[in-house]
């Protein structure tokens, strides 16, 4: 009878370390987890507009305790801006997502193949193609009459109709702030519209793409068929094209879903 109740006793205690040992596996697991989770956010902001757009994403980025940079890339032209936006990337210290909104998806397509890139994050952006130009991919859906992009300039630089900033750029923010907004804008050298795409960054690493659903600069659909090609997660705002600052919470969520998505 002893001899039975000290083998049902070491029979316990087996029992309790290996539960033991699947605890403090599985606390570590857990650990290693959280802490392979991409820190670093790099936002690039699009045409028509500059990096202050990105604040309210920011704080509430590096509130939860991300390391957010923002990249003040000058509009110049496609290689211009992607090498604004590496000497970013370089400046991490580890694996990034890389953020892009409208004229930023197209930077990020090609910025995206550095290999500190873990994840992309397409904001109502382009996300073009091998082969394509952004001014061939608009010019494949009917004109928007709220859309205010105007023709180039005797300088070769495209900017947005003052008149119709609030209306069809971001209807969904205060009217001092898009004033602002349009008197402060960016204007974007003509040749980032007609620049062919190759190396497409969408094809090699984890994507997630937004949809603004009242864009009436970039067509909802054209959003939509660039989030399905990805086929990456795509998600929709009911919202202007300038989401990120009419809707910064469910934008950030996106955001922290690629950074625990993309971590290794």
């Amino acid at each position: 009878m002893k001899q039975t109740i000290i083998k049902k006793t070491e029979k316990g205690k087996s029992a309790m370390m290996i539960a033991l040992c699947f605890l403090i596996f599985a606390t570590g697991l857990c650990t290693n987890r959280a802490a392979a989770q991409v820190k670093n956010i790099v936002l690039v902001h699009g045409a028509f507009a500059d990096g202050s757009g990105w604040q309210k994403l920011y704080t509430i980025l590096t509130a939860k305790g991300y390391n957010v940079s923002v990249v003040g890339n000058p509009d110049l032209g496609i290689p211009e801006d992607v090498a604004a936006t590496q000497r970013v990337i370089d400046r991490q210290d580890g694996p990034c997502i890389l953020v892009g909104h409208s004229y930023g998806g197209a930077i990020i397509t090609v910025a995206g193949n550095s290999p500190k890139v873990a994840g992309l994050v397409f904001v109502s952006a382009f996300a073009p193609d091998s082969g394509e130009t952004l001014i061939g991919l608009l010019q494949k859906y009917p004109h928007d009459p709220k859309s205010g992009i105007l023709p180039p300039d005797k300088d070769g630089f495209v900017w947005y109709d003052r008149a119709k900033y609030h209306s069809g750029f971001c209807a969904d923010i205060p009217t001092a702030d898009a004033a602002f907004m349009a008197d402060s804008q960016l204007p974007t050298a003509v040749t980032a519209f007609t620049y062919v795409f190759t190396d497409i960054a969408w094809k090699k690493k984890p994507t997630w793409y937004i949809v603004a659903q009242q864009d009436h600069s970039i067509p909802p659909d054209l959003e939509r068929m660039f989030g399905k090609r990805t086929g990456g997660t795509v998600s929709e705002i009911n919202g202007s094209h300038l989401i990120f600052i009419s809707h910064p919470e469910e934008v950030a969520k996106v955001v922290e879903a690629a950074a625990k998505g993309s971590a290794k």
